[in-house]
């Protein structure tokens, strides 16, 4: 983390104070006469990871009966500017009670994965914090100035199936559990989100290795925004035949840390961050989601496939362990139901991509020498492709 960042992102609000962490640690240790000796802050994340959430550390040395001790502390507050949505509501609820209950589950059927950091504490009123054990102290960390191996994205989509599997069995079983989580980010509500088909479009035009596909795009662009919407909500207006999850709804590389083995360096773990965005929705929503946030160039052209079915083959084996009743999906379904997210993708690809790459499409031509342009078509060609394989453009 640069330094000449940290007096930007240290803001700690008045209440944030030594008394405030005395009483939650009194709380959360049982000791009703800690008292702090030491209390210092610094800057929790880098600047840009969060996108709607101020993250501070806390290093705390304190006293009590049975000796003195230390320890690492990650506070989360609300940024002012969404203290009126339901992200921390969202979040508060799946460490209150659905992480909990899938740990549960997991740990009836012998399976000691973990899903999520300890909260230690939460709180809506009269300020939205919630305090998590440093994952940093067991040896996690982001992964920064590179990209995720495949044994990172392995162990993270093994995560996400756990999961989707256990929100499927509760949402099969109870599904008043998971009621209240409706409430997902709509991406197409975010205005740099829902403008970039047309440029692309345009873009399409002018590449002659890919203009066969803008009329396609021109027809995709009418509606599929307000088809986007509508499958957001569908599992509460009009469920659909296929497969209804508890989404992550943020899953991309900076919502996970990774740990290796100190002597040899091999992946161990990846633990799952920032359930804010929680919703139930069609799983082919995450999935889609972590193509374009999780994987690199290199894996969504030549991994896409084995990455993915990765995930489902740990979906199943998760079904039939925890003792799911419902129907097992298949390959053939698991297929079906990404290409009904198709829409998805096309958001992703239009959208996101030629952005995630600081890539400004109004212009662009294949003229140009920029390695990020022809990077970005070739890119194009070989997703495009795909699409065309996967039938993505039959019946538009």
């Amino acid at each position: 983390m640069a330094e000449d960042s940290l007096a930007d992102q240290l803001n700690v609000p008045e209440w944030l104070n030594e008394q405030f962490v005395t009483d939650v640690l009194r709380s959360h240790e049982k000791e009703p006469d800690l008292r702090v000796t030491k209390l210092d802050f610094t800057p929790g994340s880098a600047k840009g990871d969060n996108y709607a959430s101020v993250i501070i550390r806390a290093r705390v040395e304190y006293i009590t009966q049975k000796g003195f001790f230390s320890k690492s502390l990650i506070i989360k507050t609300v940024l002012e500017m969404f203290a009126g949505s339901a992200l921390f509501k969202t979040e508060i609820g799946m460490y209150r009670k659905v992480l909990p209950e899938f740990a549960r589950i997991l740990r009836e059927n012998n399976d000691t994965s973990r899903l999520y950091a300890e909260c230690i504490y939460y709180s809506l009123e009269p300020s939205q914090v919630m305090i998590f054990e440093d994952l940093g102290e067991m040896d996690y960390a982001m992964v920064r100035d590179r990209v995720l191996t495949h044994g990172e994205i392995c162990g993270a989509y093994s995560k996400l199936a756990k999961f989707h599997a256990l929100s499927m069995k509760i949402i099969n079983e109870r599904p008043e559990f998971v009621k209240e989580f409706k409430d997902g980010i709509c991406l197409v509500d975010i205005p740099y989100m829902s403008s970039g088909m047309g440029p692309f479009k345009d873009f399409l035009g002018r590449i002659p290795e890919l203009d066969r596909y803008k009329t396609h795009f021109e027809k995709i662009e009418v509606h599929f925004i307000d088809r986007l919407r509508d499958i957001m909500k569908e599992y509460q207006t009009n469920p659909q035949p296929g497969y209804y999850v508890l989404c992550h709804g943020d899953y991309h590389t900076r919502n996970i840390m990774v740990k290796h083995n100190k002597e040899s360096g091999g992946f161990e773990d990846c633990m799952l961050l920032d359930y804010q965005g929680c919703y139930v929705a069609p799983l082919a929503f995450d999935l889609m989601y972590s193509i374009y946030m999780l994987m690199n160039r290199e894996q969504r052209i030549g991994e896409l496939e084995t990455l993915l079915n990765y995930y489902f083959s740990v979906l199943r084996e998760t079904l039939r362990k925890i003792g799911y009743q419902g129907k097992l999906p298949d390959p053939p379904a698991f297929w079906k139901e990404m290409y009904r997210l198709k829409d998805y993708e096309f958001l992703f690809l239009s959208t996101y991509l030629p952005m995630s790459v600081g890539l400004s499409l109004e212009t662009a031509t294949n003229e140009e020498t920029d390695d990020k342009l022809q990077d970005f078509i070739e890119e194009c060609k070989s997703i495009l492709a795909r699409f065309e394989r996967s039938g993505y453009f039959e019946n538009l």
